[in-house]
C-alpha cells in the first residue's frame, strides 16, 4: 500500500530495492547488491521489516505527509452538533461532490439530520466501487462540507474485502485503522459519528471484529481543500 511503502523507504535503504511510489514525484532508487550471502541476509531483513511495519499499522496510527490515520477511537460531546449557520455546519456541502452523489441529499443528510441515513446500498448506484477497485492504493474520503480528510481505506485489507463488507451492511464501512481521528469524533451517548465541524457522517455499529463506522457516502464525497 502507498502509505506503508512511504513508511518503509527511509529505513530500508540498504536492501538494494527500488520503489515506484504511486503519487510520488520521483522514483526512489537504491544501489543494487551483489549476489552473495550479505545480499540474501539483507533481503531476509527487508521481508522481516516489511512484515513488522504492516502488522504495526493495524494497531498504531500511520503518519502521512499531512495527517495521521488510525489509532484509538476519539469521543466527542453533544456540543459539536449544536446549531450553526447552516444546520449543524457553518456552510452547505460543496457544489461539486465526488462519486456522482446527489448534492441535495448530501446537504440534507450531513447538515440537517442526526438519525437518518441515505438508502441502504445507495453507494452501489455511484462511482464508489469503481474508484476503490481501480485506485493504486487506499482512497482518501473527504468531508462533503469542509473538504477535510475523514477516512482512508482500505488499510489492512483488500479493496474487495472493503467493498464486500460495505455491501453486506449497506453503507461504506470503515474500521479504526482507517479513521483520521484529528477530524472525526464519536458521540459516546449514541455512537453517532460526526466531523469535528458538525457534519453528520453515520454511526459506530460495533461487531465481533471491533468498531465499525457505518458512513453515508454523501457525507464523505467532498474534494480536498
Amino acid at each position: 500500500m502507498k502509505l506503508l511503502l512511504l513508511s518503509l523507504t527511509s529505513s530500508l535503504a540498504a536492501t538494494g530495492l527500488a520503489f515506484n511510489l504511486p503519487g510520488a514525484q520521483q522514483k526512489v532508487q537504491y544501489p543494487a547488491l551483489t549476489k552473495n550471502a550479505s545480499n540474501e541476509a539483507s533481503r531476509r531483513n527487508f521481508l522481516q521489516s516489511a512484515g513488522a511495519v504492516v502488522a504495526a499499522s493495524l494497531v498504531s496510527p500511520i503518519k502521512s505527509n499531512a495527517f495521521e490515520i488510525g489509532g484509538k477511537i476519539t469521543y466527542g460531546d453533544e456540543s459539536i452538533m449544536s446549531p450553526k449557520t447552516h444546520g449543524t455546519s457553518e456552510q452547505p456541502v460543496q457544489s461539486e461532490l465526488l462519486y456522482g452523489v446527489s448534492n441535495k441529499l448530501a446537504d440534507k443528510i450531513t447538515n440537517f439530520n442526526r438519525h437518518f441515513a441515505e438508502m441502504g446500498g445507495y453507494f452501489r448506484s455511484t462511482d464508489f466501487e469503481d474508484i476503490v477497485l481501480n485506485a493504486k492504493g487506499p482512497v482518501t474520503f473527504y468531508d462533503s462540507v469542509t473538504g477535510k480528510p475523514l477516512f482512508v481505506a482500505p488499510i489492512g485489507r483488500s479493496p474487495e474485502e472493503f467493498i464486500q463488507e460495505s455491501e453486506v451492511h449497506g453503507w461504506p464501512s470503515f474500521r479504526d485503522q482507517e479513521v483520521v481521528w484529528e477530524n472525526v469524533r464519536v458521540l459516546k451517548s449514541s455512537g453517532e459519528t460526526v466531523s469535528v465541524d458538525g457534519t453528520h457522517l453515520g454511526h459506530n455499529l460495533p461487531d465481533r471484529r471491533g468498531n465499525r463506522y457505518c458512513i453515508n457516502l454523501v457525507s464523505v464525497a467532498g474534494k480536498p481543500v
